[in-house]
């Protein structure tokens, strides 16, 4: 008892150390996605040099989606034992690595090992690790938590294609990746250093409590296992919906920027369509994860999916600027709350006993609609000429994901 006692009154110090990991959370979220979000501003340059068709560059993004789903299994596992710390220290000199290599791109195959591969793996823990890692932190404020992590990559969106596009311009793409590349693995592996697994290591309860345990003797976590998740109808659903979710964003996010220039806009307006999505998902994030704290993040998502068919069906009709201003802004609100509300749903379904595993687990599932997504768009285009078709097979599957939501039901303990 007296261990316990002096445990309590050491660790009284005011400071909720969760802030700290949302705060470097942001910032990996913001480096990290930012730069893999506005791949597509490297499309048209890549294209110029090379006369690649363009579903050879989309297949290597492809790629990297797919080892992102199968890299994120592992390192929630390895998060959920042994921390974050490690995990997202080798990630981010993995996607930093990745990204300085590019400039080296003499050949097809230099594409898929160095942006398939090794920007897949790093990029991989990036969602997983940090939003399985502030899940613990958090119960009461999960949801807002989450969505302020997420607003770092609407942040990263905002600001890195006009970033990318003035390095292009003014270096070339090659000098563009090298710059970029050590940017990343600069801020990856010093924000690293602050994570924590739960706040139990630190004396502390989720959402600024005290732990009345001593820090070697941390509270077991409530929750499912693996293998009692896969067990429920629930699990597949959020797999399927999310599914449908990755392949519309895998699409935009590639080919959003070619689209726009095919239209006629130029190369610098283009970008902006795209920093306006990320600038847009920033508002998705903040208030669909508020929103899924007070509503339930069953009826936050129901409400993004409505966003997303609405936006996807004005995109078949938008010719202009102005119109695709209009679809980056209600798409880009969709796209964020999306993010913002998968790791608190999985939380609240299956608890945060494995929930690293489980949220790999389903962003490996999702990662399927991600890699192939900017694949089959880039081989309907080569053989239509246009996006149309693309733009439609879009609409139609959010419409699947929004029914999927609508019959996601609380699991009964039996």
């Amino acid at each position: 008892m007296k261990k316990i006692m002096a445990a309590s009154k050491r660790n009284r110090s005011g400071f909720f150390y969760g802030y700290v990991i949302v705060l470097v959370s942001f910032i990996l979220q913001m480096v990290g996605w930012g730069m893999f979000n506005s791949f597509g501003v490297f499309f048209k340059p890549i294209l110029a040099e090379f006369a690649w068709q363009r579903a050879v560059i989309a297949s290597a993004v492809s790629l990297s989606m797919l080892v992102f789903g199968i890299g994120g299994i592992i390192q929630g596992r390895l998060s959920d034992r042994f921390g974050p710390r490690m995990t997202m220290t080798a990630a981010g000199c993995l996607l930093g690595g990745g990204y300085i290599l590019l400039s080296q791109v003499s050949a097809v195959w230099h594409l898929y090992v160095f942006c398939g591969l090794l920007v897949g793996l790093g990029i991989s823990g990036t969602d997983i690790v940090l939003l399985s890692t502030t899940a613990r932190w958090f119960v009461k404020k999960r949801g807002m938590m989450t969505g302020i992590i997420k607003v770092g990559t609407g942040v990263g969106m905002l600001i890195m294609p006009l970033v990318i596009n003035r390095l292009i311009t003014a270096y070339g793409w090659r000098t563009a990746f090298v710059v970029l590349g050590a940017v990343v693995l600069f801020f990856s592996v010093l924000c690293s250093q602050f994570l924590v697994r739960d706040p139990g290591k630190m004396g502390r309860a989720p959402d600024g409590g005290y732990n009345v345990h001593p820090r070697n003797q941390t509270p077991p976590e409530g929750g499912m296992t693996l293998q009692e998740a896969a067990r429920t109808m629930q699990f597949w659903t959020i797999c399927l919906a999310f599914l449908l979710v990755f392949f519309c964003v895998g699409t935009i996010l590639m080919h959003i920027v070619t689209h726009a220039i095919d239209l006629g806009i130029s190369t610098a307006d283009a970008a902006k369509v795209l920093a306006g999505i990320g600038g847009a998902s920033i508002a998705g994030r903040l208030a669909m994860g508020g929103a899924g704290d007070k509503m339930g993040n069953k009826s936050a998502l129901v409400i993004c999916f409505l966003c997303l068919a609405s936006s996807l069906v004005w995109l078949q009709c938008a010719d202009q600027l102005w119109m695709l201003f209009l679809f980056a802004l209600v798409y880009g609100f969709a796209h964020g709350g999306f993010y913002a509300l998968i790791a608190p749903l999985i939380a609240d379904l299956f608890g945060t006993r494995s929930h690293g595993v489980i949220f790999g687990i389903v962003g490996c599932v999702s990662t399927a609609g991600g890699a192939s997504g900017p694949l089959v768009a880039g081989y309907v285009f080569d053989v239509t000429g246009s996006y149309g078709m693309v733009f439609g097979i879009l609409t139609a599957m959010s419409i699947a994901g929004l029914i999927a939501a609508l019959s996601l039901r609380p699991i009964t303990s039996t």
